[in-house]
């Protein structure tokens, strides 16, 4: 488990994790010194399943001290928050390379490292933890990766549903929510976009993991996983996994990806 330094990321990723554990698989749970020593503590029925490995966070400009997630810093400082980030897809690639891991499951944030996973045969699952219907809204990921021109040009099409949604919906931003996190949606101090950074999470996973659940939102990953999803206008691999809020869909997910590894 890989998830982006922001503890509404690195608490799904652990219940995740516990949850693969109760099958009896082992888990590393890779975040920074800081991070894994704040993070609830696992029961000692797991303990011996859940390894938490400790990467240093590098050091980078304009970061202060101690800085290891986005609660430690203000809103204008996560880009660099970020860019410390990328700066260990060296160290976690030794890691992958010491470990003996079968699949991999990481945030959007690290763009790269499905990539890395995927040179030592490690099978790659994103796990968003965001809702299908903003996954969908966002768009296409040839739009998120420049591949194709967006038709977004402006912030203000953030603020209105976007044309590959084709059922009425109100889902999209206000402008003054797309204009705080306009840094988010270009180049910014962290050197690379969010928006590319899902674009390329998306292409370069075997799986894409989400939180929903179909019974209530099936029009939207009916759309998300024939359209919005799109890596190109003609290719599209990419295999899309409903990750319902149940125990046993959880399990089956789980138990499926094994199966799909070791089986394919």
């Amino acid at each position: 488990m890989f998830p982006w330094l922001a503890f509404g990321h690195m608490i799904p990723n652990l219940e995740l994790a516990k949850l693969i554990a109760e099958k009896g698989h082992h888990v590393s749970f890779v975040s920074t010194p800081r991070n894994i020593e704040r993070l609830p503590k696992v029961s000692p029925n797991l303990a011996t399943l859940i390894n938490f490995v400790k990467l240093p966070l590098p050091k980078v400009p304009n970061l202060p001290e101690n800085a290891e997630a986005t609660t430690d810093v203000p809103y204008d400082v996560v880009q660099y928050l970020k860019k410390a980030y990328d700066a260990l897809e060296e160290p976690f690639t030794r890691f992958l390379e010491s470990s003996n891991a079968d699949w991999l499951f990481y945030d959007f944030i690290p763009f790269w490292a499905a990539s890395v996973a995927s040179k030592l045969g490690i099978g790659t699952v994103f796990f968003s933890i965001y809702t299908v219907p903003l996954m969908t809204f966002m768009g296409p990921a040839m739009f998120l990766t420049g591949a194709e021109p967006s038709p977004r040009t402006k912030l203000e099409d953030y603020t209105v549903p976007p044309l590959w949604i084709p059922f009425p919906t109100t889902v999209a931003f206000r402008y003054y929510e797309v204009v705080k996190i306009a840094d988010s949606l270009s180049d910014n101090e962290s050197g690379v976009a969010d928006t590319y950074r899902l674009g390329r999470t998306i292409q370069n996973c075997d799986f894409v993991a989400i939180r929903g659940c179909t019974r209530f939102e099936r029009q939207w990953f009916q759309v998300y996983s024939v359209h919005a999803h799109q890596k190109t206008k003609t290719n599209c691999k990419t295999k899309f996994c409903e990750l319902r809020f149940t125990y046993v869909s959880l399990h089956f997910l789980i138990g499926f990806l094994f199966f799909y590894f070791f089986h394919s």
